[in-house]
This record gives C-alpha cells, sequence and structure tokens, in this order.
C-alpha cells in the first residue's frame, strides 16, 4: 500500500511541476509578445516621417507591432520616454538630449546619430556665394545655438571669419572678427525665417523650419555642413540601452535598406560620419 501512495503522490507531484513549467512558460511566451508592442514618438514632420518610411516597416519585418505618436512640441517626447508612454523617440539632437535630461533630472541614452536636414541658406534674389554683395542683410536665428550653427557655416563659405578661441557651439555675433563684405545680420525667432527669405537677401533657415515651410532643401543657396552634435538621435531610456528593442533600432539604422530610403526620401539630409564614411 505504501508502494502505490508513494507511486501516487510521485505522478501528483509530476503533474503539479509540469503544470507550473507550463504556466512559467506561457508567462514568458506573453511577456515576449508584450515586448514586440512597442510605441515609438517623433515630432510631426520629417523625422515622423523617417520612421514612418525607413524604420517601422523594417521593425514590423522583426515581429513588432509599432504605434506612433507624433508630438506638437520639444518637451512632452521626452517626458512621455521617460516615463515610459513610449520606448524610443527621434526628433533632437545630441546637445539639446543632453541639456534636456540635465536640466530635468532624466537618464536618457542616444543610441545613434542619423541623417539630419542641415540649416539652408535660402535666397530669392542669389543662386550661389559670389552673388553676395557688400552690405547684403542675413536673417539668423535669434537663438544662441542656431545662430553659432549660422555663423559657423557662414565662415566655412568663407564670407566671415570667426576668432579661434570662440567655442563653434556658442559662437555669437561679438565673435566675429573679420566681416569684408560688411554682412548685416538680422536676428529673428527660428520659426519665422522662412518668411525671411523674401526680405533678406539671404535667410539661414535650420532643416526642420525649411521642411516645415514646404522648402526644398536642394534649392538652397548652399547647406551647412553639420557639427556631429547637432545631428538627431534615436534616444531611449539609459536602462533600455542594451535591450532588444535597442539593438534592433540600431541593426535597422545601419542597414542598407534603411540608407537607401534616405536616399530617395530624404534627399537634401546630412548623414552622419559613421555612415559617410563606411
Amino acid at each position: 500500500m505504501k508502494k502505490y501512495l508513494l507511486t501516487f503522490l510521485t505522478l501528483a507531484l509530476a503533474v503539479v511541476l509540469a503544470a507550473c513549467s507550463g504556466s512559467d512558460e506561457k508567462e514568458k511566451t506573453s511577456s515576449t509578445e508584450e515586448s514586440k508592442e512597442i510605441k515609438l514618438g517623433a515630432t510631426a514632420g520629417p523625422y515622423s516621417d523617417m520612421l514612418k518610411k525607413a524604420i517601422i516597416p523594417q521593425l514590423e519585418e522583426k515581429g513588432y507591432t509599432v504605434e506612433l505618436v507624433e508630438f506638437s512640441d520639444y518637451v512632452q517626447p521626452n517626458n512621455a520616454l521617460d516615463n515610459g508612454d513610449i520606448d524610443a523617440n527621434l526628433f533632437q539632437h545630441t546637445i539639446y538630449l543632453e541639456t534636456f535630461e540635465e536640466q530635468n533630472n532624466m537618464d536618457l541614452e542616444a543610441l545613434l546619430t542619423v541623417p539630419t536636414a542641415p540649416m539652408g541658406f535660402f535666397s530669392e534674389k542669389l543662386t550661389s556665394v559670389e552673388d553676395i554683395e557688400e552690405g547684403a542683410t542675413v536673417a539668423i536665428a535669434n537663438d544662441p545655438a542656431n545662430a553659432a550653427r549660422t555663423l559657423i557655416t557662414l565662415q566655412g563659405q568663407g564670407l566671415i571669419e570667426i576668432n579661434p578661441d570662440a567655442d563653434e557651439l556658442t559662437a555669437s555675433e561679438k565673435d566675429v572678427v573679420t566681416n569684408n563684405k560688411n554682412l548685416v545680420f538680422q536676428p529673428v525667432e527660428a520659426g519665422s525665417l522662412p518668411r525671411q527669405i523674401e526680405n533678406a537677401d539671404l535667410a539661414a533657415v535650420p532643416g526642420n523650419f525649411a521642411l516645415a515651410a514646404g522648402l526644398n532643401l536642394m534649392d538652397a543657396v548652399f547647406l551647412e555642413d553639420m557639427n556631429e552634435n547637432y545631428r538627431n538621435v534615436v534616444a531611449v531610456k539609459s536602462e533600455n540601452k542594451d535591450s532588444q528593442l535597442a539593438n534592433d533600432l540600431i541593426e535597422i539604422v545601419e542597414s542598407a535598406k534603411y540608407e537607401e530610403v534616405i536616399d530617395s526620401e530624404f534627399q537634401g539630409f546630412s548623414k552622419p560620419e559613421w555612415m559617410a564614411n563606411r
């Protein structure tokens, strides 16, 4: 009798363990499936389009179900990322990300840089740098970051010289030491720069505002040679930087298929060094 009782108990224990094991496997499978349902955030415009056309299709091929969340400002995408409402975002450059997380006590991580719309120098009167005359007016952004980008680009075109001791990320008009053509700078709010094209001889329009206004980057008199710190990044929470999603996003952005979409759909975008030099 004891022998039969022992056998019965052994079989019962095996059934219980098998059931628990099956339950664990089911939970693991469910967890895995949930991790494939993700939300990506971007500001409406070119970077939302980049997610739609160049990144999300490849994520879906990998089995992800993706919801795209569009934002209308530059604050909420990082707030949403930090509190877990979205899993990654694409809208900001490195300097903005680092400044934002420091000011708001967040711990976010840039996975890698992506092709970014450069600042374009547009004109209704000029077709080349050689056309710029003495005393030409140049509309520039009145915020320090975009103003510095403008001046560095003008220096690259040989139009001005900036004090070599000035930081190229914070250079301002007071750092201009040579201005042979006596260019007249007209600072305005960055979002209004597209409207200044018809008024100024030259307007330095940040790429996102140029595209939002329907401008074609390829119509610019010249384009910014971008500092790597101003290229946009795919960002996640730092605790997720080694996650499967993070690895998949990196693999997709580094793929030939992604670059093909950039070349066909995002002409004029400045490629990061890692992509241009491979």
